[in-house]
């Protein structure tokens, strides 16, 4: 027996939550399926700037604005870089103007999930299989691990990088770009980790040596949520055992060698275990022919290294669209080839210069155009 939705969403990030939201407000609903066992399975990650020119639009459309407002971190839009000694380089003040205000992702997860009607999500749903149904052009069976399979009319695949539905439309998978994190929290920072907290700052801190550096923000909830990043081999990862809260300490405080304490104390002074993470990214300019009744959005269908600041607003913004008109059309580039650039950049061997340049150019125009390079969502 299958069941048969007009609308799925392959999918519970905000992505497809953006989507479905827009499309309730227009009147149609779509089903939405999940693979977490429900909303709080697990912790969402660190902060995100949410910018004027697409995840605002799409917050806008989706008619949640003014709550929105409600989950900004004051003052989170402030940065700074440093070198590996904790000398400060260059340091920006939130200004107030909310071009790109901080927020929780898993914040702003809820409110996108409490705006749905009850129901609109499955939750512990994950994808097996998704293929066309033989004799009905454009409909497509999906089939989870529990066994049920589904079926529908259009199938939008917000379901990651490793997306089930993106062999329907191209062979293309993500590669590795070179770039492994290691994740990291410290709670109540002020009262106990007070010189990690001095080096962060306010807001977003960034902090270069060639091509290792630590990234970090900042939370509303006083945290400080940090991420170590290096050039290794794909295999580095597998070298270390992350069970092993010592030993993996250890490895990581290895590629921070001659760092000043107040940085190398977000890795050695965490709270949570650490958390490694390959970075890997779609080719830049990636499309596809059109396939009636399935489309992606979102790290399903572009995702990027977090080295533009773009990925969760893209997918808000490509959910938006697609919602208000959903139509295929190309997709734009321009995102994926600045965060290709700046994690060149960033992660260079005479980093943190380049990245000093930019921002120091940026610091003395009048008006920044709106498509700078940017770093907000590690994570992602």
């Amino acid at each position: 027996m299958t069941t048969h939705f007009p609308i799925v969403i392959l999918g519970g990030g905000l992505g497809g939550l953006t989507a479905a939201r827009i499309l309730h407000l227009g009147g149609i609903e779509a089903a939405v399926f999940d693979l977490e066992p429900d909303r709080h399975a697990r912790v969402q990650g660190g902060m995100l700037d949410i910018h004027t020119y697409n995840g605002q639009l799409a917050i806008r459309a989706a008619g949640l604005w003014e709550p929105f407002t409600d989950l900004i971190h004051p003052g989170g839009e402030s940065m700074r870089i440093l070198d590996h000694t904790a000398t400060v380089l260059v340091e920006q003040e939130d200004d107030g103007e909310l071009n790109r205000p901080e927020v929780e992702r898993g914040q702003l997860r809820d409110l996108l999930i409490d705006s749905l009607p009850e129901g609109t999500i499955r939750w512990g749903r994950k994808a097996r299989s998704v293929r066309e149904v033989p004799g009905h052009p454009g409909r497509h069976a999906i089939e989870f691990t529990d066994g049920k399979i589904i079926t529908t009319d259009l199938l939008i695949g917000a379901d990651g990088a490793w997306s089930k539905v993106r062999p329907l439309l191209t062979d293309l998978t993500p590669s590795y770009t070179g770039i492994s994190f290691i994740e990291a929290d410290l709670h109540d920072a002020d009262a106990h980790h007070p010189r990690e907290a001095a080096a962060m700052g306010g807001g977003m801190m960034m902090s270069f040596r060639g091509n290792t550096g630590i990234l970090g923000h900042r939370e509303t909830d006083g945290s400080l949520h940090t991420y170590v990043g290096f050039q290794v081999p794909e295999s580095w990862i597998d070298t270390v055992n992350w069970n092993d809260a010592a030993a993996a300490t250890a490895a990581v405080l290895d590629r921070l060698e001659g760092w000043d304490e107040s940085l190398r104390g977000l890795i050695a002074h965490a709270d949570t275990t650490l958390t490694p993470r390959r970075v890997n990214a779609l080719p830049v300019g990636i499309s596809w022919d059109r396939v009636p009744g399935v489309t992606l959005l979102g790290d399903a269908a572009h995702v990027m290294s977090p080295f533009a600041g773009e990925g969760a607003n893209i997918a808000m913004y490509d959910a938006s669209e697609l919602a208000r008109a959903i139509i295929d059309h190309p997709g734009d580039t321009e995102a994926a080839g600045d965060s290709a650039e700046s994690l060149e950049m960033m992660f260079s061997a005479d980093s943190p210069r380049p990245l000093v340049e930019m921002f120091t150019r940026f610091a003395g125009e009048d008006e920044p155009g709106e498509d700078e390079p940017g770093v907000g969502e590690a994570g992602a």
